[in-house]
C-alpha cells in the first residue's frame, strides 16, 4: 500500500478562471483513494469551503481549509505572485477569511483581489504558508538564478510564518518544473525549510484535460487554436492517486510526508447549524423580552383603535381574542429566542415607511402572525382572514422565522444602505449567487472556442428546448432532432460531447436579488466577503444555503414593482388633493368592500391589475365573479396549473353559483364541525391552513403537529403518511369523532393537500391586488400614467396600455416639450402626457436638461427658442428628429415636415447664441433682440409637403415603439371586423380554426431542425400583438406577401400554454386585404344623390373604374333621386379588383362616406 499523501493545492469549479473539478466528484475520488485528507484551495476565495467541509464529513475524509491567495508584486501589479494559506486552527480560520476579504474590499488590482504581504504582521496566527511553486515569488527568483535574492524572499516568509512555511514541489510536465525543483530543495537544504508535493489539481481526471482547457479559452474569450494564447496547463495536473504521487516523488520522500504531516497540524471545526442574530439596542431598564412584550401591546392598542368598534357590543370579547392570540404568539417567540429577530425587521420597517419608502402588506406566511401585524411589520389582520400562526413558526419544528419583504423597487436599496449604517458596514452585505454554464449557452460557448461556425452553433441551441432548468441529458430525450442531427454532423457531435462535460460548471457570481444578512458582529467572523474593485456591491462568498449554516439570519428586501406603481400613482393623486385643499389618500385606509371597484372586477377590465390581468387569469374572473376580498384571495390562490387541471377550480365555480351543493367537504362524507373551516371557499380544500384545520378539528391535532401533517402531505413519503393516518384515526377516536368518516376526509384531504396554497401569502397579494383594481376605478388616469411609466422600455405592454387607456376613455396626450416629464404624467385637464423617457432616441441627459431649461426658460413657444433654452451640447440632430417625429412640437409649430426641415437652422442658431454669449456679444439691451412677431417657421412653410397620416404615424412607431394618434388599422377595422371579428386582445384558444386581423409590425425568420426556414409573425391590431407561428410549408407558400406594415387577415389554431399562462398561434392560412375582399366581400358600392350626377358621370365613373377591371368584385350604385331610390348594379364587364388605391379614388370623387366594400 502506498504511503498517504493528501493533496494540498486544488482548483475546483468554484475558482471561476480556471478549475473544472466538482466538490462531490473530489471527495468521492479522494475518499476511495483512502487519502485522509484533502485541501481546496480556489484562487482568491473560500466559496466552496461550507460545501467542501460537509461533504468531507459525510466520506470520513478530513477537510483542511485552505486557500490559493494573490500576492501584492508591486512592480507588476497585473500579475501578482500566488501562495496557499492553510488554516491551522480557529485563529487561522479567521485569519484565512480576513485576508481573503480584504484582498477584494481593500486591494482589487485588474480585477485580482490582492494581499499585501505587510498584512501578515498582524494576520499570521494559526495560518501554514505554501511557496507556490512557478507562481510564487521564491521561485521567480530561483528561475532568474537569483539566489540570493530567494533566500532573502524566504527569510521574510520565515519570520511571518516560523515553523509554517513550505517550500512547494510540482512535477506536472510544465516548462521549468524539473529544474525549479531541484532550485528549490537545494535552497530547502542550505535554510533547513521543509518541502511539500502537490499536483497543482484543476481536474480529476487525465482525460478532462482538454474540457479544462475549454473552459479556460471560454473565460478569456479566446479560441483553442489561437496561436497567441498561453499554455499555463498540463494534462498532468489531475487528481493523481496516493500512489501516483509517492512515485512521482519518490527520490523526495519528505515532499509526500510533509502532506499529510501539514493535515495532521491542521484542526478546524467550523460552526454551523447554529443562528446568531444581531443585537437590537434595547431601551435602559428593560430586557430584550420586556421591550418586545411592551412594544407588542402598544401596537396591539394603535391597531384596535382602528379595527375594532368601541361601541359594538362584542366589542369586549373581539378585543379579547385578539389579547389572548396576542399572548399565545408572544409566549412562542420569546420561548424560542426569537424576539430580536421580529425587532430588527420591525426596525427597518418602521424606517422605511417613516421615510415614505411603500412596503407590502406581508408576503408569506409571516402574514399570520399578530405580533408581526401589531408591530406593523405586515398590514394583514391574521385574525380578520382566519390566518395561522403555525404556519409561519411552528413550535413543534424548531426553525428560524422568515420574513420576506417586499419594498418598492425604485428605493429598496435606501433601506439596505440603512441597516447598513444601523448595524455597521462590516456587519451588513448582501449574498453571492453563482451563474452556471447552462444548456444553451454552454453549446454556443463550445463551438465558439472549438472554432467552429455560428450557424452551427445557433442551430444546434435552438434544438435545445427553452423550458428553464433545461439539462443536455432530458433535452436529447425530449427532442429527438438533437440526436438526429448529432449523427449526421460530426462538428455538432463534437461540441455537444464537450458540453455535456461542461454543463453546470459554476462561471460567474452575482448578487442574491433580495437577500440580506446582519452579523452581530462583523461578517469575516461568519463568512469571507467579496465585492467590485471600487469597494461597492458587497456580498458574502457563502451562497444563500451556506451563509445560514454558518450561522448569518437572512432578511429578504425584495423590489415589488406594483408598489412602485401605486406609489407613483398616489403622489399624482395627492398632489392635486393638496391643491384642492384635501387630506391624502393612504391605501392602507382604502375601504375593502368598494361596491364600484368590484363591479369593475366582475367585469374582468383588469388590465394593469396586479395579478390579475393575464388572459387566463380575465377568463376565470369572468366564471367566478368575486364578490368580496374573501373571493379575491381564493381567486389568488386557485390560479395554479394543479387547482386548474383537477377540476377544484370548476367545483368552487359551480358550489359558488349553486350549480353544485355545497358540501363540508364531499356530498358523501362531510362533518358539520369543518362548516367554520371551508364556508368561505363553499366546502372546497382551497388552502393549505384548511388542511391545519381539518387536523385539529377532526382528529385534535394541534397546529403544530397539523403543520407537520401538512408538510409530510405534501412530499408523500409513504411511511411517513402511514405515521400520520394512524395518528389521525387515533385522534379522531379520541376526541370522539367517527373514526371511518374521518379517514375518509383524511383521504379527500391527502388529495388535494398538494394543491393546497399558502392562504397568508394569497391574503396579502390580494390586498395588492385590491388596491391597485381600486385605484383604477377611482382614479384611472393617474393610475394608468404610473403603470405606462413602470413599463416604459415594454413596447409590448405599453401597446396594451396604451389601448386599455382608449378602453377606458381617457385622454393621451403625445409627449410635448412644454409638459413631459421623464415618466408619464396626468395634466391639469386629467390628460395622461406620454413620458420622455419613452422616446427611442432621446436619452436621460436631453430629457433633464428639457426639463431644466423649461423652468428657466418658462414655456417654448417654437422650435428655435426651445433649442435656444436648452443647455449646450445635450441637443443633437438625432434627438431632435426623434422629438420631431414622435409630435413632440406639435403645439409649438406646424406640421411635423416644417418642423423637421428646421432643425439644422434652429441647431445652429442656439450654436451661434450660445456662443455669443459666451463672448459677452449682447446689445446694450441685453441679448440680441429677434424680429419682433416674426413668424419662424414663415421661411419654411409651403417650401416642404405635409407629412400624409401614414409619415406620421411611421414616425410614432420608429420613436414610441407604436402608433399613438391613430393607428393603419383604423380606417379597415370596420370593414375588417366582419371577416374577423375577435380582437387579439380577446382572443381565447380553441381547436376549430379562428380569423385574426391586424398590421404585421415584424417578422423572424428561423431555421428548423431539419434546416428548413419557419417564420414567427408578430401582428397587432391595436388592442394588442400575437406572435403566430408559420410552420415551413405555411412559410414557402405566403412568404411573399408578409410586408411588414401591411394589414392581413390570418387562420389561426390558438392554444394555451399553462405553464406560461400565454397563447400561442399557428397559422394555416393568410388573405392580404385584396384577397380577403375577393374571397369574403360582395362587391364595391357608390352612394350617389342626383345632385352629384353631372352629364358626364357615366364616363367619369368608367374612367375611374378601368385601370382596375378583371375578374374581381361587382360595383353598385345606390341612387337617391328627388322623389325614388334605387340600386343598380353594373354588369360583369365592371367587375373589378377590390384594392385601396380603386377604393380611395372612388372616395376622392364621391366623398369618403359615399364609397365602401359591403358585405352581406
Amino acid at each position: 500500500m502506498a504511503a498517504p499523501f493528501v493533496h494540498l493545492r486544488i482548483h475546483t469549479e468554484f475558482s471561476l478562471v480556471d478549475g473544472i473539478v466538482r466538490v462531490k466528484d473530489l471527495v468521492k475520488t479522494v475518499a476511495a483513494d483512502t487519502q485522509p485528507a484533502v485541501a481546496i484551495t480556489d484562487q482568491s476565495n473560500m466559496f466552496a469551503l461550507v460545501k467542501g467541509y460537509n461533504a468531507c464529513l459525510g466520506a470520513g475524509v478530513k477537510p483542511v481549509l485552505a486557500a490559493d491567495v494573490y500576492i501584492e508584486h508591486e512592480d507588476d501589479p497585473e500579475n501578482p505572485y500566488s501562495i496557499t494559506l492553510i488554516a491551522q486552527n480557529s485563529d487561522g480560520y479567521r485569519h484565512l477569511t480576513e485576508l481573503v476579504s480584504a484582498g477584494f474590499t481593500k486591494n482589487q488590482h485588474h480585477e485580482k483581489p490582492q494581499v499585501k504581504p505587510e498584512w501578515f504582521a498582524d494576520k499570521n496566527a494559526g495560518l501554514i504558508a505554501m511557496s507556490g511553486f512557478q507562481r510564487g515569488d521564491i521561485g521567480e527568483a530561483l528561475l532568474k538564478d537569483e539566489e540570493a535574492l530567494a533566500e532573502q524572499r524566504l527569510n521574510t516568509w520565515l519570520e511571518y510564518f516560523p515553523g509554517r512555511f513550505y517550500l512547494e514541489l510540482q512535477r506536472t510536465d510544465r516548462a521549468n518544473d524539473e529544474a525549479l525543483v531541484q532550485k528549490t530543495v537545494a535552497l530547502a537544504v542550505k535554510c533547513q525549510v521543509p518541502v511539500v508535493a502537490t499536483n497543482d489539481v484543476r481536474f480529476i481526471n487525465k482525460e478532462d484535460f482538454e474540457a479544462h482547457e475549454t473552459r479556460v479559452c471560454i473565460g478569456e474569450g479566446v479560441t483553442l487554436d489561437d496561436p497567441r494564447r498561453v499554455k499555463a496547463y498540463s494534462e498532468q495536473q489531475y487528481l493523481k492517486s496516493s500512489e501516483e504521487m509517492v512515485a512521482l516523488f519518490q527520490d523526495i520522500p519528505s515532499a509526500i510526508s510533509n502532506t499529510l504531516e501539514i493535515a495532521e497540524r491542521c484542526s478546524v471545526i467550523v460552526r454551523l447549524g447554529k443562528e446568531f442574530l444581531p443585537d437590537f439596542p434595547i431601551p435602559d431598564g428593560l430586557t430584550e423580552n420586556e421591550f418586545f412584550r411592551k412594544i407588542s401591546y402598544e401596537g396591539l392598542e394603535e391597531r384596535l383603535e382602528f379595527i375594532l368598534d368601541k361601541n359594538d357590543d362584542n366589542y369586549e370579547t373581539r378585543r379579547q381574542e385578539y389579547i389572548d392570540r396576542l399572548e399565545f404568539e408572544l409566549k412562542i417567540i420569546i420561548d424560542m429566542g426569537f424576539p430580536g429577530y421580529f425587532l430588527i425587521v420591525m426596525d427597518f420597517i418602521q424606517w422605511a415607511k417613516d421615510n415614505d419608502i411603500p412596503v407590502g402588506p406581508g408576503r408569506g406566511s409571516g402574514a399570520g402572525s399578530l405580533v408581526a401585524y401589531v408591530q406593523k411589520i405586515t398590514d394583514i389582520d391574521p385574525l380578520l382572514y382566519d390566518l395561522l400562526f403555525e404556519r409561519f413558526l411552528n413550535p413543534e419544528r424548531v426553525s428560524m422565522p422568515d420574513f420576506d419583504i417586499d419594498f418598492c423597487m425604485d428605493r429598496r436599496e435606501e433601506v439596505i444602505q440603512y441597516v447598513a449604517d444601523a448595524y455597521g458596514r462590516e456587519a451588513v452585505s448582501q449574498i453571492v449567487t453563482f451563474g452556471t454554464m447552462a444548456a444553451k449557452a454552454v453549446v454556443r460557448d463550445v463551438a465558439r472556442v472549438q472554432g467552429k461556425s455560428y450557424g452551427l452553433a445557433d442551430k444546434l441551441s435552438k434544438l435545445i428546448p427553452a423550458d428553464p432548468g433545461m439539462k443536455l441529458k432530458l433535452a436529447m430525450e425530449m427532442e429527438p432532432g438533437i440526436k438526429e442531427f448529432l449523427d449526421g454532423d460530426e462538428d455538432g457531435q463534437e461540441i455537444w460531447d464537450m458540453a455535456v462535460k461542461l454543463e453546470g460548471i459554476t462561471r460567474q457570481t452575482g448578487k442574491h436579488a433580495g437577500g440580506v444578512v446582519i452579523a452581530p458582529t462583523k461578517l469575516t467572523d461568519f463568512s469571507p466577503t467579496l465585492c467590485d474593485e471600487d469597494g461597492a456591491g458587497l456580498v458574502t462568498q457563502f451562497d444563500k444555503n451556506d451563509v445560514e449554516a454558518a450561522g448569518l439570519v437572512k432578511f429578504d428586501f425584495l423590489g415589488l414593482k406594483t408598489l412602485t406603481i401605486i406609489d407613483w400613482a398616489l403622489k399624482t393623486i395627492n398632489k392635486k388633493r393638496a391643491k384642492e385643499d384635501l387630506e391624502p389618500i393612504l391605501i392602507e385606509e382604502v375601504p375593502l368592500d368598494d361596491k364600484a371597484s368590484f363591479d369593475l372586477l366582475k367585469q374582468a377590465k383588469t388590465t394593469a391589475v396586479f395579478q390579475l390581468e393575464s388572459r387566463g387569469m380575465k377568463d376565470l374572473v369572468t366564471r367566478l365573479v368575486p364578490d368580496n376580498l374573501e373571493e379575491m384571495i381564493a381567486l389568488v390562490a386557485l390560479f395554479r396549473p394543479g387547482p386548474l387541471e383537477s377540476g377544484m377550480v370548476d367545483d368552487f365555480i359551480n358550489r359558488k353559483h349553486g350549480r353544485a351543493e355545497v358540501a363540508y367537504p364531499h356530498a358523501d362524507f362531510q362533518h358539520e364541525s369543518l362548516k367554520a373551516v371551508l364556508e368561505h371557499t363553499f366546502g372546497v380544500i382551497v388552502y393549505q391552513e384548511q388542511v391545519m384545520q381539518i387536523a385539529q378539528v377532526l382528529a385534535g391535532y394541534t397546529l403544530g403537529g397539523a403543520d407537520m401533517l401538512r408538510r409530510a402531505m405534501g412530499k408523500k413519503k409513504p411511511e411517513e403518511m402511514a405515521k400520520q393516518r394512524e395518528t389521525f384515526r387515533a385522534g379522531a377516536i379520541s376526541i370522539g369523532n367517527d373514526p371511518d368518516l374521518a379517514m375518509k376526509i383524511f383521504d379527500l384531504v391527502e388529495k388535494f393537500a398538494g394543491y393546497g396554497f399558502n392562504k397568508s401569502h394569497s391574503a396579502a397579494y390580494a390586498v395588492v391586488s385590491y388596491h391597485t383594481l381600486w385605484l383604477k376605478t377611482h382614479h384611472p388616469a393617474a393610475f394608468m400614467a404610473a403603470v405606462l411609466t413602470a413599463d416604459m422600455g415594454n413596447t409590448d405592454k405599453i401597446v396594451i396600455f396604451i389601448e386599455e387607456c382608449r378602453e377606458m376613455e381617457l385622454d393621451l396626450i403625445l409627449p410635448d416639450v412644454n409638459q413631459a416629464e421623464w415618466g408619464f404624467t396626468v395634466n391639469e385637464d386629467g390628460a395622461i402626457v406620454y413620458g420622455l423617457g419613452a422616446i427611442k432616441g432621446v436619452g436621460e441627459g436631453p430629457i433633464e436638461a428639457i426639463v431644466e431649461g423649461r423652468k428657466a426658460a418658462g414655456q417654448f413657444t417654437d422650435i428655435f427658442h426651445f433649442c435656444k433654452s436648452i443647455e449646450k451640447g445635450k441637443l443633437n440632430k438625432r434627438v431632435m428628429e426623434a422629438l420631431v417625429r414622435c409630435g413632440a412640437f406639435d403645439k409649438i409649430g406646424p406640421d411635423r415636415s416644417v418642423l423637421f426641415a428646421c432643425i439644422p437652422d434652429a441647431l445652429r442658431a442656439a450654436d451661434q447664441n450660445a456662443q455669443n454669449a459666451a463672448a459677452g456679444m449682447m446689445d446694450m439691451f441685453g441679448e440680441v433682440e429677434e424680429e419682433e412677431d416674426k413668424d419662424p417657421y414663415v421661411d419654411y412653410e409651403g417650401k416642404v409637403k405635409d407629412w400624409n397620416p401614414k409619415q406620421k404615424l411611421q414616425g410614432e412607431k420608429d420613436t414610441l415603439g407604436l402608433f399613438v394618434t391613430g393607428h393603419p388599422f383604423d380606417e379597415y377595422e370596420k370593414e375588417v371586423r366582419r371577416m374577423a371579428r375577435t380582437k387579439i386582445s380577446n382572443v381565447k384558444a380553441d381547436k376549430k380554426p379562428q380569423k385574426l386581423t391586424g398590421i404585421i409590425v415584424g417578422q423572424r425568420v428561423m431555421r428548423t431542425k431539419r434546416g428548413d426556414n419557419m417564420c414567427i409573425l408578430t401582428i397587432d391590431d391595436r388592442s394588442a400583438r400575437i406572435d403566430v407561428r408559420l410552420f415551413s410549408d405555411t412559410y414557402e407558400r405566403f412568404k411573399e406577401k408578409l410586408i411588414v406594415d401591411h394589414l392581413v387577415i390570418v387562420e389561426v389554431e390558438v392554444r394555451h400554454d399553462s405553464y406560461n399562462d400565454s397563447i400561442s398561434a399557428n397559422m394555416s392560412n393568410l388573405w392580404t386585404i385584396v384577397e380577403a375582399r375577393n374571397n369574403f366581400c360582395n362587391g364595391i358600392k357608390i352612394n350617389l344623390k342626383h345632385q352629384q350626377l353631372g352629364k358626364n358621370f357615366v364616363r367619369e365613373l368608367n374612367d375611374k373604374l378601368l385601370p382596375f377591371q378583371q375578374d374581381g368584385r361587382r360595383v353598385l350604385v345606390d341612387y337617391t333621386g328627388e322623389s325614388a331610390q334605387a340600386r343598380l348594379t353594373l354588369g360583369d364587364e365592371f367587375l373589378v379588383e377590390p384594392s385601396d388605391d380603386l377604393l380611395y379614388r372612388l372616395r376622392d370623387q364621391y366623398g369618403v362616406d359615399n364609397v365602401e366594400f359591403f358585405y352581406d
